[in-house]
């Protein structure tokens, strides 16, 4: 009798738990459904590509003859990822782009274990793929893009708020990314490489000291928030500007500091602030270069400290403009 009782109470105790976990598992999900209205609605065929990372059928998306000029942008949450200079025919069956607006997506290792697959950084929608060394255009990338992914706006109708670049280089950039990307007006910021000659370097290919590149950081910013000569300011004052190929203990001309500027105006705001620099008796090392192709760098470096909790280790604010 008690052997029988035994079993009745642990079928009552698995049962129990069984539905306790059914319970908790669609309060999950119905928690990640009120997140997603945030976004835009999605219909059952776009949220199985986008939301459940499946793929649409070659040759049946709305983009993949496509020849119109503008944005392309993320069907779930509306930020811009493509421009459709970008573009490219390659044969696939699906959009393809070379390129990406700078920071808009982001890559990880597919789970088969093969692949690298591409999201939206804004939101993680699912894209496509990203294919390296096939040769299609002198970029030798192919971002291979679901057409359900995406949504189309001419150049002339965006309208949205304009941004501005700029690109700084100053030892290890993990501490610059740190101390900047919390700036007023900084909308988004990303470490990577700069200023050689290697097409697509690795971290360990810059570290090797033969590809010419700097660890720098891309600032994507609201020019009507902060200005280009304010954040040029706030660089010279997070770094050791006067050393040479180095900063503290890393040392290499990875580490070197330089401010890579895309236009004149960025060019004389650069100068101007170094000539601020040179009258109050310093001896400024930095290399002021016209821009070249910035390579973003491994995931793993992305804001290194955000993630990690760790705290920079050659990098201190220091109070020096007025």
């Amino acid at each position: 009798m008690k052997s029988i009782l035994l079993v009745v109470l642990t079928v009552i105790l698995i049962l129990g738990c069984s539905q306790t976990k059914s319970v908790n598992s669609n309060s999950s999900i119905k928690q990640k459904m009120d997140t997603t209205k945030k976004y835009n609605p999605l219909t059952p065929e776009e949220e199985r590509v986008i939301i459940n990372k499946g793929t649409e059928r070659a040759y049946s998306g709305e983009y993949e003859n496509f020849k119109g000029k503008g944005y392309y942008l993320c069907k779930r949450c509306d930020a811009k990822l493509y421009k459709s200079d970008d573009k490219f025919d390659s044969g696939c069956g699906w959009p393809s782009f070379d390129d990406e607006i700078p920071g808009a997506v982001t890559r990880i290792p597919d789970k088969d274990g093969m692949r690298t697959e591409i999201i939206c950084s804004n939101c993680g929608a699912h894209l496509g793929h990203v294919f390296l060394g096939e040769g299609f255009t002198q970029k030798d990338t192919r971002h291979c893009v679901n057409s359900i992914s995406l949504k189309f706006i001419p150049y002339d109708k965006m309208t949205d708020t304009k941004t501005d670049t700029a690109y700084f280089a100053g030892g290890c950039f993990w501490g610059v990314q740190y101390l900047m990307e919390n700036t007023e007006g900084v909308i988004k910021t990303t470490v990577g490489y700069i200023g050689g000659h290697k097409d697509n370097p690795t971290y360990e290919q810059v570290c090797s000291g033969t590809t010419g590149h700097a660890e720098a950081l891309e600032v994507i910013f609201d020019p009507s928030k902060v200005t280009y000569e304010k954040l040029t300011k706030l660089f010279f004052e997070i770094h050791d500007f006067t050393q040479v190929n180095r900063q503290g203990p890393d040392v290499g001309e990875q580490y070197r500091s330089g401010v890579f500027y895309l236009n004149d105006e960025q060019k004389k705001a650069a100068e101007n602030v170094v000539s601020i620099l040179s009258g109050k008796g310093y001896k400024v090392a930095t290399e002021i270069t016209k821009a070249n192709k910035f390579w973003r760098a491994e995931d793993y470096h992305q804001k290194y400290y955000d993630v990690t909790g760790k705290q920079p280790y050659c990098h201190v604010y220091k109070k020096i403009f007025d």
